[in-house]
C-alpha cells in the first residue's frame, strides 16, 4: 500500500491534478534531511551529462539559450518558521485569467522542497544593483539572508526583499516534472512594483543591466 496524502497538508488553491500526486509531508521532510547542501542555480552552472556527444549538445544548448536575456529573481518562502530563498533565472508569466506564473527549480533543490512543504512562495525581481544578493542566494551558505533586508509579504508571509523591481506572491498551483527540473506553477495572490526601476539581467553567462 502506498502512503496516503493527507488533505490538510496540501496548499490552498492547488489544482486537482496536482493534488493527486502531491508528496506527503513525511516524504518532503525526508528529502530535506537527505541533502546537506543546496543545489540551486548558480551563474554559469550547468547540469552534468555523460558522454562527449551529450556534453557537446548540452554546451550548444546552453550557449544558444544564453543569448536570450532574462531577468534574475530570488524565490523565497518560510518553512517551519525559517526563511528560505534561492536564486532563479528560469521564471515566466503564464496566464492572466487566472493569474499564474512559473519557475523551474532543479530536481535536487532543497529550497523547492521547502516551498512544497510551505505551499507558498514569493518571486522577487532583482534590481540592477543587487548582483551580490543574487550571488548570496545562489551560494550554499547556511544563512543566505545575512545582511539582506526583508519583510514578510502581505498574503503568504514569504520574505519580500528590499530594493527590488517588483514581486509576485503565490500559492503553489501545480507541479510538473520537466527533465532534470520541475515546472512549478504559482497562483498569484498579490503583486506590486518595487521602488527600483532598472532590473538585473543575465545574458551569455554574465550579469547585465538595462542601462
Amino acid at each position: 500500500m502506498g502512503e496516503t496524502v493527507r488533505m490538510n497538508d496540501l496548499p490552498d488553491g492547488m489544482a486537482d491534478d496536482a493534488r493527486a500526486s502531491w508528496p506527503p509531508r513525511e516524504l518532503i521532510d525526508s528529502f530535506l534531511g537527505n541533502f546537506p547542501h543546496d543545489f540551486e542555480w548558480r551563474p554559469g552552472e550547468t547540469i552534468e551529462v555523460d558522454g562527449e556527444e551529450a556534453q557537446n549538445q548540452a554546451r550548444l544548448f546552453r550557449d544558444v539559450l544564453g543569448r536570450y536575456a532574462s531577468g534574475v529573481t530570488v524565490v523565497t518562502t518560510v518553512s517551519d518558521g525559517v526563511p528560505v530563498g534561492m536564486t532563479c533565472q528560469s521564471f515566466t508569466s503564464v496566464s492572466l485569467d487566472p493569474p499564474l506564473v512559473a519557475f523551474l527549480p532543479t530536481r535536487q533543490s532543497r529550497a523547492f522542497a521547502s516551498i512544497q512543504r510551505a505551499g507558498t512562495f514569493c518571486v522577487n525581481f532583482l534590481a540592477s544593483d543587487q548582483e551580490q544578493v543574487s550571488n548570496q542566494f545562489a551560494s550554499s551558505g547556511d544563512d543566505k539572508f545575512a545582511g539582506v533586508s526583508w519583510t514578510p509579504s502581505k498574503d503568504t508571509g514569504s520574505p519580500l526583499l528590499a530594493g527590488i523591481v517588483g514581486h509576485v506572491d503565490c500559492t503553489v498551483h501545480a507541479v510538473h516534472e520537466a527533465g532534470d527540473h520541475y515546472l512549478v506553477i504559482g497562483k498569484v495572490v498579490d503583486l506590486a512594483a518595487g521602488d527600483a526601476e532598472d532590473p538585473l539581467l543575465y545574458y551569455r553567462g554574465g550579469y547585465r543591466t538595462a542601462t
